[in-house]
Parts: structure tokens; C-alpha cells; sequence
């Protein structure tokens, strides 16, 4: 394999083995369970091999394939335990690893982008084997020839091919989705790949990007976010960050690490948009590491939100609103900013109901995130019998919000996935634009 596998009819037909793999598999188990084995073991055998098919398939054709596997990983913490389960692990490795390309290909790339005598003009020392690959390219550890340990970041020949024919796949059998992660609506998740696309694909915009954030937060005591040293349309070099991938401290960390990563990673998502006036817009855990000094390192700026002016001033009033409990209040400023359309009619107080499980964390001096509690949220928004769910059903949301949106039901999904304590109240207040805390209830004991 000298780069992505590019031949759309290759790609299709191995994205589609995804969903026919699963009737196979349904068939071997309806077989095994006519022949007296228990339901039970025979469905958790099914979704052990669908997940391993899944990381398969998704991890080798990387691009768009691995970008929506990616994707999903964040949102598994809402689903029920006994669907997410399984999948669990095999999600977790598409957010940091994928199989690597061949080191000749990588050699090829650099000499095309960094020039022929890279490996002697411009390092010390280069590791042919991949410290981390991911979608649309992979991370090499090396030594620069200043002698400072760097990354160097190579996307993968014809990414961009790839990851359109992908999304293009994906979206055509979406509704076969139920059969790798039942209850996964895949639809929203490929339309917002495919809108920002372009922009991941740009490593030259991606480096400015890194650039505006490492400047912002250059010495801070809380956050790290690594120097560029030289990049170019398809390689970025930036200096190397050591640390625990949170994809680890999700799997394996203890309490007081899931505490301080969960805490940090908050207040990233706040402080990001006031600091540097962009949002970063991929939250999946692989993109953060708790350093040694404690600070939490942030890498990978292919997907950001331009926020000059920082969050919308009208966050902090809506928040405030909803805690006071002024539900009135709440409905007026939720108009103003489109989330409720001018002719649709709505019941106030059935509308802070709606709104109550979400604003929950903020109503305790210190919440623990969890997947128990991010599973009942979502059962409590999809309770047709609920008279809030028809609240929900006409709730807009205005474009100007959307990827903000997004960013922070990731951001709740990972926070959930970490399990960690953290002073979410706090945080909100000292980091969300409107904020007033002397006109806030008590925080619940």
C-alpha cells in the first residue's frame, strides 16, 4: 500500500462490508442460538466481532472512514450500557491509533514537502515508526536540528479523495447504522465532516491556527499548547508534548487524574474562544494530554470554530436565567438569539423544565460527570410521553450556534467518559461570557 486506498469502488465496497458483515455475523448467531447456545453469550460474541470489524475497516481505510469512527467515539457515553459496552474499547482505539502507512511512502511525502535531504538538513534524528495514526494523517517522533523533540505530522496521500468518497459512503447507508451502534443516528455526524472538510485538510491553515492558540496561551500555568516550528500544504512540524493521552485516562486512570483532566479539558473548551478567538472544534480525547506538571496539552487545530469576539455575550444570560429559574426570562433571550423561531408558540415553564437535566452540574458546587447521568439526559429528551418533548421538538437551532453546538455535546461526552469531579459551576461562571454569580441561587449540597 504506497498511500490511501483511492479507488472509490475499493472504498465503497469495503465501507459496505460494514453493515452486510453484521447480517453475516446476525445469521451465525440465530444458527448458534437454534443450536442451544444462551442468548445472552451469543449476542455479546455478535457485538464483540462487529466491534472488531469496525476498528478493522474504519482504522485501514483512514480518511473519512476513520474520521466519522472518531466521531462517534465521544458520543458512546450516552448510549445504553449493554449497546455501548462492546464497543467501548474498539471506539477508544479509533480516537488516537490507526494502522500506520509504509515508512517509503512517508519518506516520499517529506521529500516533496521538506526537500530532498530532509531527514540530514532539517533533523537530527527521525523515527520511521508512527508515534500515532489517525485520520487524515500520522505522527512521527523526532529530533529536530536544534536538538528539541518534535512531531511531525504528515497527512496521507490522497486524504482528500478519500475522505469525500467516504462521507459520500457513509451518509448512503446511514440508516444501516443501528446495526454497528444501535441507536446511532450517523446522518448529523457526516453532514458536519463534510462541511469543514476543506479546512481540515489545509495543513497550512491548521499550523496558523495552532500558531494563534500557542501564542495565547504561552506560559500559562493551566494549559500547553506545542509550538510550530515549519509546515508546509501537507506536513506539519511542531515541537513534541509528553503526556497521558485522556483516550488512556478514560480507559485506565485513576480518581485524581480523571479529576484533573475532566477539570482542565471544562475550562479549555470556556477559555479557548475568549484567549485566542477560536474555538477548538475537535474534542475527541486523543487530541488532549495531562502533561507531568499537571497542565492539560492540547494538539491538533485542523477543525476550528472563528470566535473573534469570543462565546456569544448572551451564553452566560441564558445560563443565568435558567438557574435563577426565570423562566420567562429564559424564553425571551432564547428567541432573541433564533433558538425559538417568531412564530412558534411555547410554554415558559415547560420549557425550563426541558431545559433542567442540562443545567444540573451547574447547580452543585462540584459535579461528577457520568455516563449513568448523560444516559438519563438523553432518556429524558427522548421521553415521547414527556410533555417537555414536545418543548424540544421546537427548539431551533441558529447556524451561528451550531458548531459551538457540537463542540459541547462532544465536550459532555468525553467529561462523562472521564467520570471525573470537577467544580463545573465555577468554571461557567469565571469563564462564560454574562455570568454574574451574586445573582445566582446557592449551589445545591
Amino acid at each position: 500500500m504506497n498511500d490511501l486506498p483511492r479507488r472509490a469502488v475499493t472504498r465503497t465496497a469495503r465501507l459496505a462490508s460494514l453493515p452486510l458483515g453484521f447480517a453475516g455475523r446476525t445469521a451465525v448467531g440465530l444458527g448458534k442460538r437454534v443450536g442451544g447456545k444462551p442468548a445472552e453469550a451469543v449476542a455479546a460474541e455478535l457485538q464483540a466481532r462487529t466491534a472488531d470489524q469496525l476498528f478493522k475497516v474504519l482504522g485501514e481505510l483512514k480518511g473519512g472512514a476513520m474520521k466519522f469512527g472518531q466521531a462517534m467515539s465521544v458520543m458512546e457515553a450516552a448510549l445504553p450500557e449493554e449497546m455501548a459496552g462492546p464497543y467501548r474499547a474498539t471506539l477508544t482505539k479509533l480516537q488516537e491509533a490507526a494502522p500506520p502507512l509504509p515508512a517509503a511512502t512517508v519518506h516520499k511525502v517529506l521529500a516533496e514537502e521538506l526537500g530532498p535531504r530532509w531527514r540530514t538538513s532539517k533533523f537530527q534524528s527521525f523515527d520511521d515508526t508512527p508515534a500515532a495514526a489517525a485520520s487524515i494523517g500520522q505522527v512521527h517522533k523526532a529530533v529536530w536540528r536544534d536538538g528539541r523533540e518534535v512531531a511531525v505530522k504528515i497527512q496521507y496521500p490522497g486524504a482528500g479523495k478519500a475522505l469525500l468518497s467516504d462521507l459520500n459512503q457513509l451518509a448512503r447507508v446511514a440508516r444501516l447504522a443501528g446495526g454497528w451502534i444501535p441507536g446511532m443516528d450517523i446522518k448529523p455526524i457526516t453532514d458536519e465532516l463534510k462541511s469543514r472538510m476543506s479546512e481540515e485538510l489545509d495543513y497550512n491553515l491548521e499550523a496558523s491556527n495552532q500558531r494563534t492558540f500557542a501564542k495565547a496561551f504561552r506560559d500559562d500555568p493551566e494549559f500547553a499548547v506545542p509550538d510550530v516550528l515549519v509546515h508546509s500544504e501537507h506536513v506539519i512540524v511542531s515541537e513534541w508534548m509528553e503526556g497521558i493521552p485522556l483516550s488512556r485516562i478514560v480507559a485506565s486512570g485513576t480518581p485524581e487524574q480523571r479529576d484533573a483532566a475532566a477539570e482542565r479539558y471544562m475550562a479549555f473548551l470556556l477559555v479557548g474562544p475568549a484567549r485566542a478567538g477560536l474555538l477548538h472544534a475537535d474534542p475527541h480525547p486523543g487530541n488532549f494530554r495531562l502533561l507531568p506538571d499537571g497542565r492539560l496539552g492540547v494538539i491538533d487545530y485542523g477543525a476550528v470554530n472563528r470566535l473573534p469576539d469570543g462565546l456569544p455575550a448572551a451564553m452566560g444570560s441564558l445560563v443565568g436565567a435558567a438557574l435563577r429559574g426565570e423562566a420567562s426570562e429564559l424564553e425571551k433571550g432564547l428567541r432573541g438569539e433564533g433558538f425559538i423561531k417568531p412564530s412558534m408558540s411555547l410554554d415558559a415553564e415547560a420549557l425550563l423544565d426541558y431545559l433542567q437535566p442540562f443545567i444540573e452540574p451547574l447547580t452543585h458546587a462540584e459535579f461528577t460527570f457520568s455516563r449513568p447521568w448523560l444516559r438519563g439526559v438523553a432518556a429524558h429528551v427522548n421521553d415521547v410521553r414527556r410533555p417537555e418533548f414536545l418543548v424540544g421538538m421546537k427548539l431551533n437551532l441558529p447556524p451561528s450556534y451550531l458548531l459551538i453546538h457540537r463542540v459541547w455535546l462532544g465536550g459532555i461526552g468525553v467529561l462523562c467518559q472521564l467520570g471525573g469531579t470537577v467544580p463545573a459551576r465555577q468554571i461557567v461562571v469565571d469563564h462564560m461570557p454574562g455570568m454574574q454569580l451574586r445573582h445566582l441561587p446557592p449551589p445545591v449540597a
